[in-house]
């Protein structure tokens, strides 16, 4: 399918990798298998594993059914979630995606025991259990998962409790969030703008229009700013109880556990990045000031393009050109996966009515492949946009080998083939630069996006935990929601940013903070963990690609430190965090040049 924008014909999705459409009587077999198997596995195996009459074979058994299941869960959840993030106003979507919701969380209180017995097996017999068969040694990296959460479950009643609950708490907040901020218009000159347009238009070289989309969105934003600060309170309140109930440490425990990345390494990430901003975005946006003119740049002028920037659009098809021949100068065979994308109608790339804002790669389940979404509007930034999420999908489909129980990367990772993907990109646009208009304009570009990946990143993840660390002391008034965000983004972007108090609330289109509570670090560390690789394959690239394509298959078999080894680097070494942030310093050094 095709949705023509201009005379250019951008690809939609074909989702018939999942169902052909709603009607699909496939999915109505699904689900009866899916309710049938859920109830069936939980009355072969429960009690199984918390006692000690079983073997090898039988627990190979529970967790190639479990897997099995678990793949075609994620094909109705998928096929339901594209359908509505494609279309957030279609009812009859909204209908079905809650309906898929409800239906799968019923179906998950079959396996609450699953997770529970497996964590009352006692180690040395697990270990037995590994040593005589290979097939369930595999899974390993699996049972080591969701052993690490061993110490935070609770009862089966109470757990099946959390669960349902969700449906009317956590969930049902996150879709009044997704549904608020889409049926949300921004009124610019006369014009009512969705979320995706409004952003773009404060990007935009008219200096006028970006003061104007600026003042829309905060004017938009404020006057639901009561019913975000009433989501973004509950939210936090209600992790708290469970955080609580699951005896973890601190808000962000659970993340670090999910993202196998141990507290004192993200410790040293945020701390490296703060003691970088000097150096980093105070010294990056005094500069911008300074190419334009002005004393201090207003905040919404950060991804300003510079004055002398032409305002050159680039069709979809020449930005798939550029994106594909960055990655099949550094790879074929990463760059024939990545045609498969285009080709086969992957992608989803306009930006219209009723669609998600920004853009995401779904992996969906192994035996489909993964779909991305775009909003495209033809801008040199959705040219680095369609690179990163393309390394994404590439990840994603090498990955799937593993299965659906080991194909995930933790979010720390996931970052790694989606920045590198831009990175090759920019390398290559650079290199095509023929002035030094062109290199100062790629290279103020190029910064600000790495800005906004890792200065900006670890200033959201302050601004969050400020939030969930002042939650427990009581509700917090949207003043004071305002004020933390404002006091964040002060302290990482300096003094030559002007923050008006007008953009305080613009915390609330961060739908990160609703969705995944302290996601936003892991951008941090994959920026950081690609720039160290990629100084590595700049210094001898001689067998770099396969390496890097081995830790793309790893999927989530492995952790950093493992995946890191063949390269020489440590994520536990603070000098890591170093090297990754001199690769940000250096352009600046380059930019700082062209303009003396």
């Amino acid at each position: 399918m095709t949705h023509d924008v201009l005379g250019e014909n951008y690809p939609e999705w074909d989702l018939s990798a999942l169902y052909s459409d709603d009607k699909d009587p496939g999915i109505a077999r699904d689900w009866e298998q899916v309710e049938q198997e859920s109830i069936a596995f939980q009355k072969q195996f429960q009690g199984m594993f918390s006692g000690t009459k079983w073997s090898a074979n039988d627990l190979l058994n529970a967790i190639t059914q479990y897997e099995a299941i678990q793949e075609r869960f994620g094909r109705l959840a998928s096929y339901a979630g594209l359908r509505y993030y494609k279309n957030i106003k279609d009812q009859d979507i909204l209908l079905m995606y809650q309906q898929t919701q409800e239906r799968l969380t019923n179906l998950g209180g079959h396996f609450i025991f699953f997770t529970l017995e497996l964590n009352q097996i006692p180690d040395a017999r697990l270990e037995s259990a590994f040593l005589e068969l290979p097939a369930l040694a595999r899974y390993r990296p699996y049972f080591d998962q969701v052993r690490a959460f061993k110490a935070h479950q609770l009862s089966p009643d109470l757990e099946k409790i959390f669960l349902e609950k969700s449906l009317t708490s956590s969930r049902a907040l996150n879709r009044l969030y997704d549904e608020t901020l889409a049926g949300m218009s921004f009124l610019v000159d006369g014009n009512a703008l969705s979320l995706s347009g409004v952003s773009e238009l404060m990007s935009d070289s008219n200096p006028t229009k970006r003061r104007q989309a600026a003042m829309a969105l905060a004017e938009g934003l404020s006057s639901k700013g009561s019913l975000f600060a009433f989501i973004t309170n509950t939210l936090a309140k209600d992790k708290e109880i469970e955080d609580t109930w699951r005896s973890y440490a601190s808000p962000m425990h659970e993340r670090h556990l999910a993202n196998q990345v141990e507290a004192d390494v993200v410790d040293a990430l945020v701390a490296a990045v703060k003691q970088g901003y000097p150096r980093l975005s105070h010294r990056y946006y005094a500069l911008k000031a300074k190419m334009m003119g002005v004393q201090s740049i207003q905040y919404w002028d950060r991804n300003a393009p510079l004055p002398d920037t032409d305002d050159t659009k680039f069709t979809w098809l020449q930005t798939r050109k550029i994106v594909m021949d960055a990655y099949s100068e550094f790879s074929p065979a990463i760059a024939a996966i990545a045609g498969d994308f285009f080709d086969k109608n992957w992608i989803d790339v306009p930006s219209t009515d009723g669609k998600t804002s920004g853009a995401f790669s779904h992996p969906t389940v192994p035996s489909a492949h993964p779909f991305i979404l775009l909003n495209f509007h033809g801008k040199k930034r959705d040219v680095m946009t369609l690179a990163h999420e393309l390394g994404h999908g590439v990840h994603q489909v090498l990955a799937a080998k593993q299965g659906c129980l080991l194909a995930d990367t933790p979010l720390t990772l996931a970052e790694t083939a989606s920045v590198f993907g831009e990175m090759l990109t920019f390398q290559s646009l650079l290199k095509q630069a023929k002035t030094p208009t062109e290199k100062r304009q790629m290279l103020a570009g190029k910064i600000e996006d790495m800005l906004n990946t890792v200065v900006r990143q670890v200033a959201f993840y302050l601004f969050e935990v400020a939030i969930h660390n002042g939650r427990k002391n009581g509700e917090l008034s949207l003043d004071a929601i305002n004020a933390i965000w404002l006091d964040t983004q002060k302290e990482a972007l300096g003094d030559s940013v002007h923050i008006d108090p007008l953009v305080g609330t613009y915390w609330a289109y961060i739908s990160h903070f609703i969705h995944s509570p302290f996601y936003v670090y892991a951008y941090a560390f994959g920026d950081c963990l690609v720039n160290s690789l990629f100084a590595v394959y700049q210094q001898n690239p001689e067998g770099f690609q396969e390496k890097y394509i081995d830790l793309l298959k790893a999927g989530g078999t492995k952790r950093h430190k493992e995946l890191l080894a063949p390269f020489g680097l440590d994520a536990t070494n603070p000098d890591f965090w170093t090297k990754g942030l001199s690769m940000i310093e250096s352009l600046i050094d380059q930019l700082e040049d062209l303009i003396k």
